[in-house]
C-alpha cells in the first residue's frame, strides 16, 4: 500500500489517494502515514499534504493513533485553524496524552486552540499524578438521572452521545455522586416507562482518582469492563477510564517490565526512533553495576586458584554450573514476577512460594544431576579420560548442580517478593541481577564440596 500511495503522490493523483484512505481503517491510515514519516527518501512536507487529503470526520482519529514525533511534525505544519479543528474533534484523554508528550511551545499552541471548557478540563486532568487513574481518564461520559424513564434516557443519549467517548456503559449520578451503572442494552430492551433506578445496578465498582493506573488496568482483565468510573474521595464522579486506554497502560507497563528484566532503563521511544546515545544511556548503568558485581566471581576463582591447579578438570564444569544456576533462578523469578503483576501472590505468601519452589527445585536438581552423571560417564570420560573424571569428581559436580538449583530457585522467587515489599519494581530482580548472585554463590558451593570430598 505504501508504494501504491507513493506512486500516486508522485503523479499528483490526489483523488485516488483520498479514495484509498476512505476505504481504510483509521489505525491503518495512521500506520501508513507513519511509514511516510519514517522513510528517509520521502520529503517531509508530503506528510502534511497526505494528512490534508483525509476526510475531516476521521482526521482527528487518525491523528490520535500516530506517535508523538509524527504528531509534533504535523502540528508544526498545521495552520491555527487546522490545529483548532483537530483539537475540537479529539477526545479529551487523547488531547491530554498528546500534550504530555510535547515540548512547551507545541503545548502552548494546542492549549490556545482549545475552547475555554476544554482548557479547563485539560488542566484538571494534568493536575493528577502521572501514574494515577486521574491522568488516563476522560471526562466525556454519559450520565443519567435515576428518575429518567428508559425513553427519556434514550432521548438524552441521542442528544449528547455523539460527543462522548462511549455510550456502551452509562452511569447514574445524584448530586454528582455515583449511585448506579447500566448498559445501553439494558435501556434498549426495557419498556419505555421503566425507571432507570429500577433497571440500574447499584453495586458499582469504581476507582479513586489517585489509584495506580496499572492496578486500574488490571481491573479491566478481572471484571471484563469496557469502561471504569473514576470518583474522588467523596464518591463524586469525575470521569471514566476506557478499555483502549487500559490496554495502552498494559502495553506500556509490559514493555517497561521487559526492559527492566533485561537490565535496561525504560525508554518511551520505538526502537528505531531511539538514538544511539539514548540507547547507550539506557543500557550502560546496569551493565556497569553487573560488571562490577561480577568481580566477586573473579575474587572467588583467585581464592581457589590452588584448588583448581590441583584438579584442573574442575575448571571445565564452571560454565555449566553458572549457566544452570542462572537459568533456574530466572525461571523462578519470571514466574513470581508474573504472579505479582496479576495479583496472584504478595509478600505475605513468601513462605508458601518458597516451599513450593524448594520442592520444584529438588525435583529439577535431582533430574539435572542424574542427567549430568550419565553425561560425565558416557561423554566426559571418553573425552577427558578415566583418571580425570573420577567418581569423586562426578559426585562433586552432581551435588553442586543439586544445591545450586535449589539455591537459585529460592533466590529467584524471594527477591521479587522482597522488592515488592520495599517499594521497588519486582522486574528489576530478574535474570541479570539473579545470575550475578548465583554465579558467585555457585562457585562457593562448588569449591566447598570439592574441598570436602576431594580434599583439595
Amino acid at each position: 500500500m505504501f508504494n501504491t500511495v507513493l506512486e500516486l503522490l508522485k503523479s499528483r493523483n490526489y483523488k485516488a489517494i483520498r479514495e484509498i484512505f476512505m476505504d481504510m481503517n483509521e489505525a491503518d491510515v495512521a500506520a501508513l502515514l507513519q511509514q511516510f514519516y519514517d522513510d528517509h527518501e520521502v520529503e517531509k512536507y508530503e506528510l502534511p499534504l497526505l494528512f490534508r487529503l483525509l476526510n475531516k470526520d476521521v482526521a482527528a482519529d487518525v491523528f490520535a493513533y500516530m506517535d508523538s514525533d509524527t504528531q509534533m511534525m504535523l502540528i508544526n505544519a498545521f495552520t491555527d485553524k487546522e490545529l483548532q479543528e483537530i483539537v475540537d474533534d479529539l477526545y479529551l484523554d487523547d488531547t491530554v496524552d498528546i500534550i504530555e508528550e510535547m515540548p512547551a511551545n507545541v503545548v502552548a499552541r494546542i492549549i490556545k486552540s482549545a475552547d475555554a471548557e476544554t482548557r479547563k478540563q485539560i488542566n484538571q486532568i494534568l493536575k493528577y499524578p502521572k501514574d494515577s487513574a486521574g491522568s488516563i481518564m476522560t471526562t466525556e461520559y454519559v450520565y443519567l438521572h435515576r428518575s429518567y424513564t428508559a425513553k427519556e434516557a434514550l432521548d438524552w443519549i441521542r442528544h449528547v452521545g455523539m460527543v462522548k467517548e462511549t455510550v456502551n456503559t452509562l452511569y447514574v449520578t445524584e448530586n454528582r455522586k455515583l449511585v448506579g451503572v447500566l448498559s445501553l442494552l439494558d435501556i434498549v430492551t426495557a419498556d419505555d416507562n421503566d425507571k432507570i433506578e429500577d433497571i440500574m445496578e447499584d453495586n458499582v465498582i469504581s476507582v479513586d482518582t489517585l489509584e495506580d493506573k496499572e492496578y486500574v488496568a488490571s481491573m479491566f482483565s478481572k471484571y471484563d469492563f469496557l469502561s471504569l468510573p473514576v470518583v474522588d474521595r467523596e464518591n463524586r464522579m469525575v470521569g471514566i477510564v476506557t478499555f483502549d486506554d487500559a490496554m495502552d497502560v498494559i502495553e506500556e507497563e509490559t514493555t517497561e517490565d521487559f526492559e527492566k528484566m533485561a537490565a535496561m532503563l525504560p525508554s518511551d521511544k520505538p526502537y528505531l526512533r531511539a538514538g544511539v546515545f539514548d540507547t547507550w544511556k539506557a543500557r550502560m548503568p546496569w551493565l556497569l553495576i553487573l560488571m562490577l558485581s561480577a568481580t566477586f566471581t573473579g575474587m572467588i576463582l583467585n581464592h581457589y586458584e590452588n584448588a583448581l591447579a590441583a584438579c584442573l578438570v574442575l575448571n571445565s564444569y564452571i560454565p555449566m554450573l553458572s549457566g544452570t544456576g542462572g537459568n533456574s533462578g530466572t525461571q523462578a523469578s519470571v514466574a513470581v514476577i508474573r504472579a505479582l503483576s496479576l495479583g496472584e501472590v504478595d509478600f505475605s505468601d513468601v513462605l508458601a512460594v518458597l516451599w513450593k519452589e524448594v520442592r520444584v527445585a529438588f525435583l529439577c536438581g535431582a533430574a539435572l544431576a542424574a542427567a549430568n552423571f550419565v553425561k560425565m560417564q558416557l561423554v566426559d570420560r571418553a573425552l577427558l579420560g578415566n583418571s580425570e573424571v573420577t567418581m569423586a569428581v562426578c559426585l562433586v559436580v552432581c551435588l553442586t548442580v543439586m544445591f545450586v538449583v535449589i539455591f537459585a530457585k529460592c533466590v529467584g522467587c524471594s527477591l521479587p517478593l522482597l522488592a515488592e515489599k520495599i517499594g521497588l519494581d519486582p522486574a528489576v530482580m530478574a535474570s541479570p541481577f539473579i545470575t550475578t548472585i548465583v554465579d558467585a554463590t555457585s562457585l562457593l558451593i562448588y569449591f566447598a564440596l570439592a574441598s570436602a570430598i576431594l580434599g583439595i
